[in-house]
């Protein structure tokens, strides 16, 4: 028998005032560095006082936000100590996981991830690219690394993928988001990693991943 008793509903209403905290974080309702205070959130996100206070010991612990004496509470700063930390974090993981995806993934669903990439780069064959279009060369993009991470039927580590995502997302998003000039560029860096893939090759798709994920921190950066 399912349990829906108090606590059920009490973990529900935590992940709830969690993933409206981190919508409202990545759609920058609430800024990198901006202090807020348990009032705010309470306003910002429509949950009880109660819920948000539940929710903080949680963000302190994923690095979300910080506890600021005399201050209140203060969201994330994205500073080149957090673009140095995220994307290393990046490529300890995904050189690992595609390591092992790129001998283990089923044809099926690399054929899937191809199929996406080549479909967006054909919507790309004209001079303007649609708005449409590069949401869904952003979706095709972070699916494939989430693919590759999900694959290796790891919580912790999924977990830990995730909360380092959302780092990752807040870093300079005009920077390290898709737009018209990158859809292509970064479409085919990702073909490479297919290639590899498909190949069944870890050693290239290890080298193909890690260029990829060099030029997105490079961007942040602002180096190219």
């Amino acid at each position: 028998m399912r349990d829906t008793g108090p606590s059920r509903n009490g973990a529900n209403l935590r992940e709830k005032a969690y993933d409206s905290f981190t919508r409202h974080l990545l759609a920058r309702d609430i800024r990198p560095g901006q202090f807020v205070t348990q009032r705010e959130l309470v306003e910002l996100t429509g949950l009880t006082l109660g819920a948000i206070r539940e929710l903080v010991p949680r963000l302190e612990a994923e690095g979300l936000i910080k506890t600021v004496p005399q201050r209140g509470m203060q969201v994330a700063h994205v500073d080149l100590s957090l673009i140095r930390d995220a994307f290393q974090f990046r490529l300890f993981l995904e050189r690992e996981a595609i390591a092992i995806f790129a001998t283990q993934a089923s044809e099926s669903v690399l054929a899937r991830l191809r199929r996406e990439h080549e479909d967006v780069l054909r919507a790309c064959s004209s001079a303007l690219i649609s708005k449409e279009t590069v949401a869904r060369a952003q979706a095709v993009d972070w699916d494939l690394h989430w693919t590759i991470i999900a694959a290796l039927g790891n919580e912790i580590i999924a977990d830990a993928y995730r909360v380092n995502s959302i780092k990752v997302r807040l870093i300079r998003q005009e920077e390290t988001l898709l737009s018209g000039d990158l859809v292509t560029p970064v479409m085919e860096e990702h073909l490479s990693v297919i290639s590899a893939m498909e190949a069944r090759d870890p050693a290239q798709a290890i080298a193909a991943m890690d260029a990829h994920i060099t030029s997105a921190k490079n961007r942040a950066l602002g180096l190219r």
